[in-house]
């Protein structure tokens, strides 16, 4: 996909479709009122006429509109002009993706990009259109012996602003939100893999692939090499499986030598079944999404690397299946973790928090500035926030307000949770030093805690995407997140 920016008059541009926004009430936006004004009301006339409502996300396609040597328009409901902000923003750009992929347009103007947000400037609404142009251009078919019969697909987005100011701001939203996106596109098809291809030998491989690509130092771990570590907690949960586990280390230099790097840590557990404690069979196929937080790590050293970050970046991931297999561990067992705390396991689903905590203990031999954990860890954290928010947890205040905010930078967003001693009080165990799970109450929370007692170390915050990794439904497939919240927060550090 390629992207630019253009501060020409919409009305005169010769393209396969410019994408204008039209208020509740009727009111245009002023590019929309510049295509009106050059077809002599063609457009009020329309909207006269009752054939579009304006709610946000609402889309209406005009064909030979008089006078405009664009193939197409495109109207987009932007809803009201007083509750206009972000959220009405994104949902119109995502409308108008949707309408542009459905066209055989090749190229597009988009004049959404100049609509005015209290408190978003140029960079952030272009970063946002790229973003959501190349999410909605996105296509998984890789697997089917034949494409999915389409239109030509969108080539070139050009995308209105006013001003050299405006344009010279917007060229360096682009490069960022274009490295994101690509970061972003790589976790998503890694996440859509299925879990006969995309095993842990697979995902170590496209890591040393990612590291010949983009500089990035790639060292693998086998079994072997594991076992000599003392991970106990790791080697429990891949003794289950005939896949052989591997402990993959990224690490981008892109800093001064000797600075303290901050570390990502995700979760990569190829395909989950629950192990011993085995999962209903409904909907276990998405349980190849379950390495969704190895995935982000993989696509936010690719987005770094390609904005060249001058900062140090290390990205760990611990990557096996979870299987019932004959040599599977068992509810009762008892593991010691390379941190030689012991680990009562209750349940063979709490799988995930198990390779983390030995991973979280690896990273210490870095002296990290900052260790942030990805991964979809509970359903509990579906429960609490659904898809819309990424659950937060943290033992540094100031680190959770900085992951908050790259979030919030990012439109990929987190709500932070508790992580309160009281909820320590549920992992007691008669016969270790602690379980791998709490009661059902607070199940994230206590699925926080256990990874907590691991991090005394460094500042570190957790995220649990179970809720935001992937979608079900019609539209299922890895989202990408949160590739954009992770990268907002490097490039935040690196800038500072």
């Amino acid at each position: 996909m390629e992207f630019s920016t253009k501060s020409g008059n919409p009305e005169k541009q010769r393209t396969g479709c410019v994408v204008v926004g039209v208020f509740e009430g009727g009111k245009l936006s002023d590019a929309a009122r510049a295509i009106d004004t050059a077809s002599g009301g063609f457009v009020a006339g329309v909207l006269r006429r009752g054939d579009l409502e304006a709610k946000p996300g609402a889309t209406l396609m005009l064909h030979q509109v008089p006078k405009v040597p664009a193939e197409r328009v495109l109207l987009v409901g932007l809803g009201k002009e007083k509750d206009f902000h972000e959220a009405p923003y994104r949902t119109a750009l995502v409308a108008a993706v949707k309408a542009l992929r459905a066209t055989g347009a090749a190229d597009a103007f988009l004049c959404l990009t100049d609509l005015a947000l209290k408190r978003r400037g140029t960079a952030w609404k272009v970063e946002q259109a790229v973003i959501a142009v190349t999410d909605g251009a996105y296509r998984f078919d890789r697997m089917k012996s034949k494409p999915d019969p389409r239109k030509a697909p969108l080539e070139r987005v050009a995308l209105h602003v006013s001003g050299r100011g405006d344009a010279k701001e917007a060229a360096a939203a682009i490069a960022k939100a274009s490295a994101i996106g690509a970061g972003m596109s790589f976790a998503k098809d890694l996440g859509n893999l299925p879990g006969n291809i995309c095993t842990p030998s697979y995902l170590a491989d496209q890591a040393v692939a990612l590291g010949k690509e983009h500089r990035l130092k790639v060292e693998v771990l086998d079994r072997k090499q594991i076992e000599k570590l003392g991970m106990g907690a790791f080697l429990a949960v891949a003794q289950g499986s005939r896949e052989p586990p591997r402990f993959i280390v990224m690490e981008w230099n892109g800093g001064k030598k000797g600075e303290r790097p901050v570390a990502l840590v995700g979760k990569g557990i190829t395909f989950d079944t629950g192990g011993i404690s085995i999962k209903p069979a409904a909907e276990m196929d998405e349980m190849k999404f379950d390495m969704c937080g190895a995935a982000s790590v993989l696509g936010t050293l690719k987005a770094a690397a390609l904005m060249d970050l001058p900062m140090n970046v290390v990205g760990v991931v611990p990557t096996t299946e979870n299987m019932p297999g004959g040599n599977a561990i068992k509810p009762g067992d008892i593991v010691t973790t390379m941190s030689g705390q012991t680990v009562e396991i209750l349940n063979t689903d709490a799988e995930g928090r198990l390779i983390l905590c030995d991973a979280l203990t690896y990273v210490e031999k870095y002296r990290p500035s900052a260790v942030i954990d990805i991964a979809t860890l509970t359903g509990a954290m579906v429960i609490a926030l659904g898809n819309v928010a990424t659950g937060l947890f943290a033992n540094s205040d100031p680190l959770a307000r900085e992951v908050l905010q790259a979030g919030d930078d990012a439109w990929d967003r987190a709500w932070h949770m508790p992580l309160w001693d009281d909820y320590q009080e549920q992992l007691k165990s008669n016969f270790a030093d602690f379980p791998n799970i709490g009661s059902r109450a607070g199940g994230s929370i206590t699925a926080a805690c256990f990874l907590s007692r691991f991090t005394k170390a460094y500042p570190w915050a957790h995220l649990d995407i179970a809720g935001t990794a992937w979608k079900s439904g019609a539209e299922k497939g890895a989202t990408g997140r949160p590739v954009a919240l992770l990268s907002h927060f490097l490039a935040r550090r690196a800038a500072a």
